[in-house]
């Protein structure tokens, strides 16, 4: 590296509710060389972010345009609904839509559910912001249908939530531009998907070497060796496995022709 390059950097944006902690502390340890900076965005412009540069990746909202970014979703989110702690629908441990078509509904402006019709009675005027609306649930104006995450992200102790079984639900996906699938964008999808360290976008640790040249892994090595592991790798499997393995010299319960048992 040059004096005027800079070292590698992996810059991941993720929307309100969102928790990469785990995905964070993987990457620290797999890629100690490479920092990763979090950087939060409302949902709505998370896309905006990841096409003008602002992140090489983002753990957005669902929906998202497919012509301009690709995507991996990663889980879908449980819709409740946010009410007073002594609100009558807190005598039910989930309700549906119907049940709250006697209530004033906030809608606020960064709503993520995408509703093609809101249930109950609309308020007066949107609240600006999700934070705003929980305020005025706080003050007994209206409820509130939000993920699961929101809630508990907005959490406050005159406050609880349930199920709404039928509403719209939110999902979570990994996205990032298009045209910018990096080496760095595949291995945080390595870690999102759950791949081991030597998994990770295919990679294979290089196979040992003897002094001579030669791979000492695998097939390269002695026949009296390999039987070994053999023997010692069919003990520990279980009866299925003796039944469908072949080659079964030594398995003197396998049930094969001729299973005698082979003296040490």
């Amino acid at each position: 590296m040059t004096g005027s390059e800079a070292p590698p950097s992996f810059r991941l944006a993720y929307v309100p509710g969102v928790t990469p902690d785990k995905w964070v502390r993987i990457w620290n340890e797999r890629l100690p060389d490479v920092p990763l900076a979090l950087t939060q965005v409302p949902a709505a412009g998370a896309a905006g972010v990841l096409l003008d540069g602002g992140a090489d990746a983002g753990l957005v909202r669902l929906p998202v345009d497919r012509t301009l970014l690709s995507a991996i979703p990663l889980y879908t989110e449980t819709t409740v609904v946010l009410i007073p702690r002594d609100h009558l629908v807190t005598a039910a441990d989930e309700v549906t839509v119907a049940d709250l078509a006697d209530e004033i509904v906030l809608h606020p402006l960064d709503d993520v559910l995408g509703w093609e019709r809101l249930p109950g009675r609309p308020a007066l005027e949107r609240p600006a912001t999700t934070a705003d609306a929980v305020e005025l649930v706080a003050a007994g104006i209206g409820v509130l249908l939000v993920p699961l995450s929101l809630a508990r992200l907005h959490h406050r102790k005159d406050l609880t939530y349930r199920t709404v079984t039928d509403a719209p639900a939110s999902g979570v996906a990994l996205s990032w531009p298009e045209d910018a699938h990096t080496d760095l964008v595949e291995d945080f999808i390595g870690i999102v998907r759950g791949r081991t360290v030597n998994s990770t976008r295919g990679r294979q640790p290089e196979p040992a070497r003897s002094k001579g040249g030669k791979q000492t892994a695998g097939k390269q090595t002695s026949g009296k060796q390999t039987s070994g592991k053999q023997t010692g790798g069919a003990r520990r499997g279980t009866g299925g496995s003796h039944r469908g393995a072949t080659g079964g010299k030594g398995k003197g319960r396998s049930g094969g022709r001729g299973g005698k048992p082979r003296r040490p």
